[in-house]
């Protein structure tokens, strides 16, 4: 993902579902179908977003977000999705987890953009 703020979520309750899975070295059209089945997912009815990381051991962790268990097993039940899948077990990940958890609380915080920085020690603004 490229966003570097946590998804925007409405109130619980929703469904998270976790997938953390190590890859393998075979990359052949990962890119790919990883960013074709974002988009498709974004558009399935009841997808609410998702948060995403990758260590640079190839440990990632996806967590999408769902309104309810009829949306999850849609998703989990769309073709392209399925495919990939397969595709996924046999060629891209080494070992993998999903876990389905309801979420019934939920809280953050976005922390305000640092204001200018204070002139160095010793610096002495020009005079106009």
């Amino acid at each position: 993902m490229t966003d570097a703020a946590p998804a925007s979520l409405p109130a619980p309750p929703y469904y998270a579902v976790v997938f953390t899975a190590v890859r393998t070295a075979d990359d052949n059209g990962y890119g790919e179908t990883d960013e074709r089945l974002m988009k498709l997912a974004a558009d399935q009815p009841g997808f609410l977003g998702v948060d995403s990381a990758r260590g640079a051991n190839g440990l990632g962790i996806t967590v999408s977000y769902w309104r309810d268990t009829d949306s999850i097993t849609a998703w989990r039940n769309h073709a392209e999705h399925a495919l990939a899948r397969a595709h996924g077990r046999e060629h891209w990940y080494a070992s993998f987890s999903l876990h389905v958890a309801k979420v019934e609380r939920a809280y953050g915080s976005t922390r305000p953009a640092d204001p200018q920085p204070p002139p160095p020690v010793g610096h002495k603004p020009r005079q106009p």
